[in-house]
């Protein structure tokens, strides 16, 4: 039976005392029953190989730090990418190797692609050790169905690498053709050699979801075929900060272990969490329909998590104008787009683009801050204002983009 009085029974101590430091063992006992139930399994995962962590960045950070011993150590990275893994490879002395998601197709994993990206850096000495993907994606809002993760495991198989699955965003999804499963369930039904033979990492948080507790910062990564030394030493890791923040764990507790079917409570919760999903399900519609409206934008339908992420095709006149203002030709829309309607959103450098490509990620922010600043949008999604102020914006987006368009020649000549 869920609810906070439960949760906290979790917490010897209760919630100003440390906790384990990989969490405290009945909520990483409520996490291991979670996964086994939402994927199928038929054993029980083991809760030692769960760390309860403050938000799934903490986690992703721990993996890498762990993992990268040097610039020989390369990690696989989707384009475009949530800059979370590149400047964590950085931080650490590891060598990103970046492989590109096709826009042509919704943003899925390109397959094909991924060996010549792993040989062309093998061949400068650089050795794959993990490969991340992000499902549904963050900034492009795709989700990955199952053929493609299947030839994913295939390829982590075949290369001797480890799978870095981010599902965070995985109960956000605004569609009904291609459902989230975890790649812990794909891997299980997809039997041997792959059911012992792959090593996984899977990061979960409260941040996400009809939850969205952002600022409590809960989260978990369970590690599936990953040596008990390798865990081990993980956990004297964790060690250092002696425990992660309690609140965040019984967040974690709350989302996972709801009251039990047929009580008024799980009336409540399914009702709330269904509106919710609805309504962001309605304002992904608006926001890629609206981008889709403008001359020269085409946007890949936000499938899932909170983000557009539309691909700007720009007249030379405004290349030019970028140029002369001495900027990328994304970020020079951007910043304008946020001088003049107070619409905040992140250039698709920011992220990783294809070479001579121009996208943004939306945040559908009004401007609450210092003028031009893009930084203040970088944790805002897209899809988060209301419906109704929703309308708003993208009225505002058309008819900056119209009168941007028609103002070039005008915009060039006063640079």
């Amino acid at each position: 039976m869920g609810g906070w009085p439960h949760a906290l029974c979790q917490i010897p101590g209760g919630p100003g005392a440390y906790s384990d430091s990989r969490g405290a063992l009945g909520i990483r006992q409520e996490v291991a029953r979670y996964i086994k139930e939402r994927d199928g399994l038929s054993t029980l995962p083991n809760p030692d190989h769960i760390f309860l962590t403050d938000g799934a960045s903490v986690g992703v950070r721990s993996v890498l730090n762990a993992m990268i011993r040097d610039s020989r150590d390369g990690v696989m990275v989707p384009i475009p990418q949530y800059p979370l893994y590149s400047a964590s490879i950085a931080l650490y002395g590891g060598s990103l190797v970046p492989y590109n998601l096709d826009e042509s197709k919704g943003w899925q994993l390109d397959v094909a692609g991924m060996e010549p990206a792993l040989a062309a850096a093998r061949a400068k000495g650089v050795h794959g050790r993990a490969m991340v993907f992000i499902n549904p994606g963050n900034p492009t809002g795709q989700c990955l169905p199952e053929a493609n993760l299947r030839e994913l495991v295939k390829f982590a198989y075949k290369n001797k690498i480890v799978l870095m699955a981010d599902e965070v965003y995985q109960e956000n999804i605004y569609q009904d053709s291609t459902p989230f499963v975890s790649a812990r369930r794909v891997i299980h039904e997809m039997g041997e050699p792959y059911a012992s033979g792959v090593e996984l990492v899977s990061f979960h948080t409260v941040s996400k979801g009809s939850l969205g507790e952002c600022g409590l910062r809960g989260g978990y990564f369970e590690m599936h075929n990953i040596a008990q030394g390798s865990v081990d030493e993980i956990y004297k890791i964790a060690s250092i900060n002696l425990s992660p923040n309690v609140v965040g764990q019984v967040m974690m507790s709350l989302m996972i272990n709801p009251p039990p079917h047929g009580s008024a409570a799980r009336a409540g919760l399914e009702a709330e969490k269904a509106a919710i999903l609805a309504s962001l399900r309605k304002r992904a519609h608006m926001m890629t329909d609206g981008f889709n409206s403008l001359e020269g934008v085409t946007c890949n339908f936000t499938e899932g998590a909170m983000y557009s992420f539309p691909r700007l095709r720009l007249p030379a006149k405004a290349l030019a104008a970028a140029k002369a203002a001495g900027k990328a030709p994304d970020v020079f829309y951007c910043l304008a787009l946020v001088e003049e309607t107070g619409i905040s959103t992140v250039p698709g450098s920011g992220f990783g683009q294809e070479e001579g490509t121009y996208h943004l990620r939306t945040s559908a922010l009004h401007r609450a801050a210092a003028r031009g600043q893009l930084s203040h949008a970088r944790a805002r999604a897209a899809i988060l204002p209301s419906e109704e102020k929703m309308v708003d914006v993208v009225q505002r987006l058309q008819k900056f983009h119209a009168s941007f368009m028609a103002r070039l020649p005008v915009l060039l000549r006063h640079r």
